[in-house]
């Protein structure tokens, strides 16, 4: 099981009234792992090796968020370690990806937490004709090392509600 493990500062201003990060802010460090994963960001070194998408004026490709689900697990509070986002490919399609997290704390052992878990499906856009583009073969190798299950989200929407 390959995993990107990008580490992501928590700010004062991602805390709601109750002392929690707030739930927009958990998508924004979603969001700001996932950049730094896979777009890369001229030949500046710490580019990590999944980061095949150009980004940036100009650039060849857009992505766009079809959907995203995120489940809350545990309340994140402020601390000043960065927390980590585990970013995995749960499914690699034709112009499409679907990009898993875990957003944890505390390591690899008994002491690592999971506040977050989600999935955001990605498809890619070829800028000039704003239409789906198909993945390379270059970025389908680049990227095939990190595919694994997809996130198991505890309640599945297909699943009924017991309480109906």
């Amino acid at each position: 099981m390959t995993r990107l493990h990008v580490p992501v500062p928590l700010r004062w201003a991602d805390l709601d009234a109750y002392g929690h990060v707030n739930n927009v802010a958990v998508l924004r460090l979603l969001e700001e792992a996932r950049i730094a994963a896979f777009w890369r960001h001229g030949e500046a070194a710490g580019d990590w090796p999944t980061a095949v998408l150009d980004a940036g004026p100009g650039a060849g490709t857009h992505t766009l968020v079809a959907r995203q689900e995120i489940e809350y697990l545990l309340p994140l509070g402020y601390r000043r370690e960065p927390v980590t986002v585990e970013m995995w490919i749960g499914h690699l399609g034709g112009a499409s990806i679907d990009v898993c997290y875990q957003l944890t704390a505390g390591g690899t052992g008994a002491d690592r937490a999971v506040f977050v878990q989600a999935t955001t499906t990605l498809v890619l856009i070829d800028a000039a004709t704003a239409r789906p583009r198909r993945i390379t073969a270059e970025e389908r190798a680049v990227w095939e090392p990190y595919v694994e299950a997809p996130v198991a989200m505890r309640r599945r929407p297909d699943r009924a509600r017991a309480d109906a």
